[in-house]
């Protein structure tokens, strides 16, 4: 749908609208997994590490279970023991896993009880005392042990595949502790330490050394969620970067946390990867008529995948509402199903209908293409299909001097060439959604005529940038607490 040229006005309201639609990164993108939190994914990170000394390793970080409350017992936000949560990464470009790393959890009750009257009675609880990082025997007064193995998986474009587990360096075990969430700061007296002791020094089989960790972290996307979905009520899509509220500001999310040597990853053949992150469930599940603790439903050995997710916001502002349940469900060798959401994408024409401003024209839209589906030429290109892609060469920037609109700031080591916690990938992809890179790069996609927004400095007015990070792995940084000191 075509109509006349819209003045600047119009144009900031529909770039708002965008920002709306966006903002929500992964969290309960799709009607199906918003039934089943624990399983999904909500933020996707893959980056060369930048943590000093580190530079070797491409480190992984995927969220899970969205919008959590501190205060959330007395049950808090373990991961589901029947769910399967997997990074993949392909080296070939065909779309397909050539390595998936594996996590299956395990949530172990302790069964803590203690005398009451001539009784002996179970705790309501997950711990039954305070827990000190610097006394591991204090670990006993946590009533749910929670642990988990990573598997890592190879195949081959001709079908040979095998697998080992991750090893803890320390003692050879494949069984690895997480940290219970923080409960407060009366449970917890140091729960910065004591998450930290969490962190695993690990050796992969066939690849040599890394990292893993698995915890609660402070949520690590920002968005002014209130006023973005009270029909976009935000001040000024193109002023201050800092003048919204970030209403996820107290919430956490639980993070899984992999650091990979570069040569595991790409086999020796290959100086772009591409990765993202599933979760799967059983394929049936049936209610218990006595449900315990360990086993409250019937499942099956049998899974299937219920959550995707790559490149950020695709699920949300992309794909239609009909395909999000598949999208899900899919992989990336299978995403020519889905191309016309990417080369004649509808938001664009539902912001034009609605708020009057025209929307780009470049049909089919190359540049969306390049951005989500190819890889920028000279920088990721890689293969097909939707996913996050990484030129390994390209050597990370420091923290104190990364662009939080990556390449789009010249900074090549963040996004689109994929995704450390302070790229502001909100902002960079609403510029790119309204033709950021006809003006960029004119002639390449598009010419800037295709884009009358395209040269906007779009924002959804809530900063994202790596000093809101740590300098190291896991990164992410400590969680809120359930209760604060007194």
């Amino acid at each position: 749908m075509r109509t006349q040229r819209r003045p600047v006005t119009c144009l900031l309201l529909a770039a708002a609208a965008v920002s709306g639609a966006a903002l929500a990164s992964s969290h309960r993108e799709a009607p199906a997994i918003s039934r089943n939190p624990q399983v999904d994914a909500t933020d996707f990170y893959m980056f060369r590490s930048y943590e000093p000394g580190r530079e070797g390793f491409v480190t992984f970080v995927a969220n899970y279970n969205p919008l959590q409350d501190a205060y959330g017992g007395p049950n808090y936000f373990a991961l589901d023991p029947d769910g399967v949560y997997k990074i993949n990464v392909d080296n070939t470009g065909d779309g397909e896993a050539n390595l998936t790393f594996e996590l299956r959890f395990d949530n172990a009750l302790q069964n803590i009880a203690i005398p009451v009257g001539t009784e002996t009675v179970a705790i309501p609880l997950r711990n039954a005392g305070q827990v000190f990082a610097a006394d591991p025997a204090t670990r006993d007064n946590l009533n749910v042990r929670e642990s988990y193995t990573v598997r890592i998986v190879r195949t081959t474009p001709g079908g040979a595949s095998g697998q080992g587990f991750l090893r803890n360096a320390a003692d050879g075990a494949i069984r690895f502790g997480k940290p219970n969430d923080y409960f407060g700061t009366k449970s917890f007296p140091d729960y910065e330490a004591y998450a930290a002791s969490f962190v695993h020094n690990v050796q992969i089989p066939g690849c040599g050394d890394g990292r893993v960790f698995v915890g609660q972290r402070k949520d690590s996307f920002a968005i002014s969620l209130g006023e973005v979905f009270d029909l976009v009520n935000i001040a000024n899509p193109v002023g201050a970067a800092n003048a919204e509220t970030d209403d996820l500001a107290d919430k956490n999310v639980t993070a899984i946390a992999l650091e990979v040597p570069i040569d595991c990853l790409t086999a020796g053949s290959t100086d772009v990867i591409g990765a993202w992150t599933t979760s799967e469930l059983p394929r049936t599940r049936s209610l218990r008529r006595r449900p315990s603790f360990e086993s409250p439903e019937k499942t099956s050995s049998s899974t299937r995948q219920v959550s995707r997710l790559g490149m950020p916001l695709v699920n949300e502002v992309v794909i239609g509402l009909k395909d999000k349940n598949r999208f899900n469900a899919s992989r990336p060798a299978d995403d020519l199903q889905f191309a016309t959401y990417v080369t004649n994408p509808a938001l664009p024409e539902l912001l034009e209908i609605l708020f009057g401003v025209e929307a780009p024209d470049n049909f089919p839209r190359q540049d969306l293409l390049v951005t989500f589906v190819t890889g920028i030429p000279g920088v990721n290109e890689f293969g097909f299909g939707e996913m996050q892609r990484l030129n390994v060469t390209i050597p990370p920037t420091p923290r104190n001097r990364q662009e939080s609109l990556g390449a789009l700031a010249g900074d090549l080591a963040g996004f689109p060439n994929g995704r450390r916690p302070g790229d502001d990938i909100v902002d960079a992809t609403l510029r790119v959604a309204m033709g950021a890179l006809c003006h960029a790069f004119p002639g390449a996609f598009c010419t800037p005529e295709d884009a009358p927004a395209g040269a906007l400095s779009f924002t959804d007015g809530v900063r994202q940038s790596s000093r809101q990070f740590d300098n190291g792995f896991p990164y992410l940084t400590t969680p809120l607490p359930g209760a604060p000191s007194n």
